[in-house]
């Protein structure tokens, strides 16, 4: 057998890299594909033509029947659905024996690397850009915030010994014993002010949280006292008989820094400010005014075809029109997540239309949702906009799962007002309104939850109990909408909210979880125990 390599040619058809080369990726992604191949290939010809079919023919004829003729040609480009995309009937059109076996092995192996879930998750958080680090002030408004930086106390908490019950502050002698009756000479209240020093034998009033006077060494608790006098006008206490005995320095007394240290770290970096409001009584006790958090991504929703029309328009339904259900219900699961959401609109079925509203939606988000147009429908535009006319990147077009197998993810480079250039998440889900919702709770949360410097990310994910028997599907593994309630012995069960078809958008009402269901014959039985992601709160059943 020859040594020899055979001779091969990269043909690229994109009008836009015609006028500007270095707009091309795919050559040098063609390229290591062939040496990949260990000496079997040789690139010998490359060249870059615009979508006009007479130049694509003149180039491939040039290279089949001249005189430094190849063995293969490879063409990029041109393939998708857009007026301008022509080379598949250019190169028909110029073929004198079709090879239909290659054809189908070509996608028979194209199956074979749909990804799985687990695989798609892993692309999405290889290719989600890394969250922004921001400057917040700490209020309110830094709830659902992660935080990018560990916090350290700047102040002691309390910075000064303050009391912890109401009652008396003392002097305690060094027997401990303080039982008789001994002159108010002071009044302490949690307000700020000056207290004069008090003495062996003089007791000041005090209240929770008040600060000590000078020299008090204990605090005695207002139930072990009584009260024997009052001044002659009534309004304060003369005299009062303690009660205790085995009296001990420090007792009821919270000492500076007890409860945090001066220079303590009080928060860690990727610990998220939440709505309890715990991280921020933290915060505010120590005295810190802002904080450096990540930046939560803003997203936009977009719904795509010409069938689809407004949810609200008045009047009935002309043939074909369906009203727009995925854009409300994906806003509003952005928004139960605590990320912005904004309405991109419609985008008809027209290549330039699609790219332009793409083109204004990343100039005002940080990623984009859109529903519908990733299907083989000869009017699915998407992926070839985000390809050709963005220059984007596709990670993946579909995913071995039920529902949302065509679901794509995608980047696309954009360049920053400061003339940075960065890349921004597009996520194509199903049109249909069931697949819309999984796989936005399945890929799309993840890459939030990355952008936003979350961890871990996703749906949390807890073994629940079947309460009926659920039918599998043989050929894909099964994310069926269920709801889940806690029994009276504490344990979590699983009951299917209907029919699954992936159109039926009633599937997700009163759902709170997905069963991962695996691939097989017949039906998975009561009792067996499967995993749930939860995307909503378990209810008492």
């Amino acid at each position: 057998m020859s040594s020899t390599p055979l001779r091969a040619a990269i043909l690229i058809v994109s009008t836009t890299a015609a006028k500007d080369p270095s707009a091309d990726a795919s050559e040098s992604v063609l390229r290591n594909v062939f040496d990949s191949e260990e000496g079997k290939w040789q690139v010998v010809k490359t060249a870059i033509v615009p979508d006009v079919t007479t130049q694509i023919q003149r180039q491939l004829t040039s290279w089949s029947d001249g005189p430094e003729k190849v063995n293969l040609i490879v063409t990029t480009g041109g393939t998708g659905f857009a007026q301008g995309d022509d080379t598949p009937e250019a190169v028909a059109a110029v073929l004198h024996r079709p090879a239909p076996g290659l054809v189908h092995a070509m996608l028979s192996s194209s199956l074979a690397v749909t990804p799985y879930v687990s695989e798609a998750l892993a692309l999405i958080e290889e290719h989600t850009p890394r969250p922004d680090v921001v400057v917040t002030k700490v209020g309110v408004g830094l709830v659902g915030s992660v935080l990018a930086e560990d916090v350290i106390a700047r102040e002691n908490v309390p910075a000064f010994r303050a009391s912890i019950v109401d009652g008396y502050a003392v002097v305690v002698p060094s027997d401990g014993n303080m039982k008789g009756i001994y002159p108010v000479t002071a009044v302490s209240h949690a307000a700020p002010g000056e207290e004069k020093p008090l003495k062996e034998g003089e007791i000041a009033r005090i209240t929770t949280g008040a600060p000590l006077p000078i020299g008090a060494t204990s605090v005695i608790m207002v139930e072990d006292t009584v009260l024997k006098s009052m001044t002659d006008d009534g309004t304060e206490e003369e005299e009062v008989e303690i009660l205790a005995e085995g009296v001990k320095e420090g007792e009821n007394i919270r000492e500076v820094g007890s409860d945090i240290k001066q220079g303590a770290k009080i928060l860690s970096k990727g610990e998220k400010v939440s709505g309890v409001g715990g991280e921020l009584g933290l915060l505010a006790a120590v005295g810190v005014a802002e904080v450096k958090t990540y930046r939560r991504p803003i997203v936009g929703v977009l719904s795509t075809g010409d069938e689809i029309v407004e949810h609200d328009r008045p009047g009935d339904l002309r043939l074909g029109e369906v009203r727009d259900t995925n854009r409300i219900t994906l806003m509003s699961a952005v928004r139960q997540w605590g990320f912005e959401a904004i309405d991109l609109g419609i985008a008809r079925d027209k290549p330039g239309t699609l790219e332009q509203t793409l083109r204004d939606g990343l100039r005002r988000v940080d990623m984009i949702i859109t529903t519908g147009g990733v299907s083989m429908g000869e009017l699915d535009l998407l992926k070839p906009t985000i390809e050709r006319a963005l220059g984007g990147t596709i990670h993946f077009g579909r995913v071995n799962m039920k529902p949302g197998k065509p679901t794509t993810f995608a980047t696309v480079p954009v360049k920053t007002n400061s003339g940075e250039r960065i890349v921004k998440p597009i996520f194509s889900l199903p049109g249909n309104p069931a697949s819309a919702l999984v796989t936005f709770h399945l890929f799309v949360l993840p890459s939030l939850h990355h952008l936003s410097g979350e961890s871990p990310a996703g749906v949390p994910s807890v073994p629940v109990t079947l309460s009926h028997d659920f039918p599998l599907d043989k050929g894909r593994p099964e994310y069926h909408r269920a709801c889940i309630s806690v029994g009276h012995d504490g344990r979590l069960s699983a009951s299917s909210t209907g029919g699954q078809r992936s159109s039926k958008v009633g599937s997700l009402k009163t759902a709170n979880a997905l069963l991962c269901m695996p691939k097989g014959e017949g039906s998975m039985k009561k009792g067996n125990t499967v995993q749930a992601l939860l995307i909503a709160p378990i209810q008492p059943s």
